[in-house]
């Protein structure tokens, strides 16, 4: 994950920024073995220059850098082969697609900032009302966010289409968040809503890469960077991350509103199983239709 997001933010780096990250690129493995003085001499940089590389990216200095990347590639070390192919079996499927996500929570779990999360968690608690905004595979995740969500007791909604969620944004106000979900961060109809949210007053957290225009947007940015794969075949990884946080999200505002928020939910529960209960005995004993009528 790391990689990615420099990858990802390559555009939004100085010049000299920039060497530093084609090095470490170029090399992940050595950037790990070496020291700081031996990555601004391959780069062709300052030390100090490799420091501010360090903090653009979001990391207070070398070592906290250094330790993250060796993290990264120690679960998913560059040229591993996870891609598909039209000749893999049955058990290659099943190592490789778990591979593959086993990394990216793996991944996620060592570089999701707790501090973003406690952020986005006090601006939930403290929302009268939550509007979820994704398209296409985001629009999935919004969907499910709402889910989970709307039983936390506050009005939730979660909106897929861009000319609905444009208007819906023009009507909120102050103390109402939106939950910005993007995998590119980049979507023109997707901003110009989290623009309208923002004008209207509302909060807005957004999950989506470091250094995109809608991370630029946000109140709070809890960043997920994973690379892309334009293989129709291959699991989106970036969905199951959005899918985690989520959770997270939702477990954690549930544990802000207290025991008697948890108790609500207790009883909600156990009258929906009591739903289930009386079609299991009506499939069990179906009343007969009265022909004579």
């Amino acid at each position: 994950m790391l990689l990615d997001s420099i990858r990802t933010q390559l555009d939004s780096l100085s010049k000299s920024e920039k060497k530093v990250a084609l090095a470490v690129l170029e090399n992940p493995g050595l950037t790990i073995s070496e020291n700081i003085t031996a990555l601004a001499k391959s780069a062709q940089v300052s030390e100090p220059t490799v420091v501010r590389f360090c903090r653009a990216i979001g990391y207070d200095g070398w070592h906290e850098f250094k330790l993250k990347l060796a993290q990264g590639l120690a679960l998913a070390p560059p040229g591993a082969d996870e891609s598909l192919t039209q000749d893999d079996l049955a058990i290659d499927l099943v190592s490789k697609i778990c591979s593959r996500s086993i990394n990216t929570l793996m991944d996620l779990r060592n570089n999701l900032d707790p501090d973003a999360i406690q952020r986005a968690l006090g601006v939930l608690a403290r929302s009268s009302k939550i509007e979820f905004y994704g398209q296409g595979t985001s629009g999935i995740v919004a969907a499910d966010a709402q889910h989970k969500f709307f039983r936390s007791g506050v009005p939730t909604v979660a909106y897929t289409d861009p000319h609905i969620h444009s208007i819906a944004a023009a009507l909120l106000r102050k103390g109402d968040t939106v939950v910005a979900i993007s995998q590119r961060g980049s979507s023109t109809a997707l901003l110009r809503s989290v623009q309208l949210a923002r004008q209207s007053g509302a909060d807005v957290i957004v999950l989506a890469p470091n250094g995109t225009p809608l991370a630029e947007l946000a109140t709070v940015l809890v960043p997920i960077d994973l690379s892309f794969n334009t293989d129709p075949y291959t699991p989106i990884s970036a969905r199951l991350a959005h899918l985690t946080v989520i959770d997270i999200l939702a477990v954690g505002l549930a544990l802000k509103r207290g025991p008697e928020f948890r108790k609500k939910m207790q009883q909600a529960q156990k009258a929906l199983q009591k739903i289930d209960m009386q079609f299991d005995s009506f499939l069990l004993h179906p009343q007969k239709i009265d022909h004579s009528r």
